[in-house]
């Protein structure tokens, strides 16, 4: 069955799928590497074990699909994936990765991803995501879903409230009140300096982009 969909990708495009592997641990990325060498239709255009070198990367080459590891020094796969949909919007990204956390899950598909495949995925799997992300379509692994699926609400509302400190649940509130950052400093008795601290470490918690996203958060959440 993974063969038949390979074929018919490369059989539409006459060019295998163009892969970019990302992970710090050269071991991985030699025998991923190594299977993808002998994979029809799948061809590694380059490795790397540093994520900060990967939009230069990408600038340079001609990448299909970008797979990451979610757990990575400078920058993990959610911040590399924000990075990446940000400069290139049609780059398809697969999470491959030991994570099966349901709030890294959902943080990783609010950064963009088309996939999310657990590492001790067969070569099937790996084969069939890829040629599912290549196509435009998404790619989330049973283990993945019934990781999402198993979790109750009340649960995965509290590990999002606990990424958070009083003081940013303070600001949060008053963002959601449309206070600009001089009127949050003035009410808490910080400087504006501190408050654009917080809310880029807000964003960066919420895996948002701007104050829209903090609202839908605190009314999701009734803050």
């Amino acid at each position: 069955m993974t063969t038949i969909y390979l074929i018919i990708m490369k059989s539409n495009s006459n060019m295998p799928i163009r892969i970019l592997l990302v992970d710090d641990h050269k071991i991985i990325l030699d025998s991923l590497s190594l299977l993808f060498d002998l994979t029809e239709g799948i061809h590694v255009v380059g490795t790397l074990n540093d994520s900060r070198h990967v939009i230069d990367f990408l600038e340079e080459h001609e990448v299909d699909v970008l797979v990451t590891d979610l757990t990575m020094p400078y920058k993990d796969g959610i911040q590399l994936s924000f990075e990446v949909k940000q400069h290139f919007p049609e780059m398809k990204i697969l999470m491959l990765t030991v994570n099966d956390a349901p709030d890294r899950i959902q943080d990783a598909y609010k950064a963009g991803i088309s996939g999310y495949v657990m590492k001790k995925a067969g070569r099937e799997e790996l084969e069939k995501a890829i040629a599912t992300v290549a196509s435009g379509q998404m790619h989330f692994s049973q283990e993945v879903m019934r990781s999402i699926l198993t979790t109750a609400p009340e649960d995965n509302q509290k590990q999002v409230l606990a990424k958070l400190t009083k003081r940013e649940l303070e600001i949060i509130r008053l963002m959601v009140a449309e206070k600009s950052s001089a009127e949050i400093a003035n009410d808490l008795f910080i400087s504006v300096g501190t408050v654009e601290t917080h809310r880029h470490n807000i964003f960066k918690k919420l895996g948002v982009k701007n104050a829209i996203g903090v609202v839908k958060f605190a009314l999701k959440y009734d803050l």
